[in-house]
């Protein structure tokens, strides 16, 4: 799953994102929308987060989103 996935339908993946990380509140979405590296700018500074953490952050979140569509997928081909 990339970051375009995402962004595509924030506000389907926004409860989601909020899961993760509990500080975001709507005002978090323009941030997104603007780009990976301003979204990770934006938790960095809302999650006391280094923006190397908070790239790598996103980076779980996209994988383990990516497992749970791809288990979901074979789930519904079974």
């Amino acid at each position: 799953m990339t970051w375009k996935n995402t962004t595509d339908d924030l506000a389907a993946w926004f409860t989601r994102l909020q899961s993760r990380f509990p500080y975001l509140d709507d005002s978090a979405m323009p941030h997104a929308t603007r780009g990976r590296a301003r979204f990770e700018a934006y938790l960095a500074q809302t999650h006391n987060l280094s923006l190397t953490e908070a790239h790598e952050e996103v980076d779980d979140f996209l994988y383990i989103e990516s497992l749970i569509r791809e288990a979901d997928d074979s789930t519904e081909a079974a």
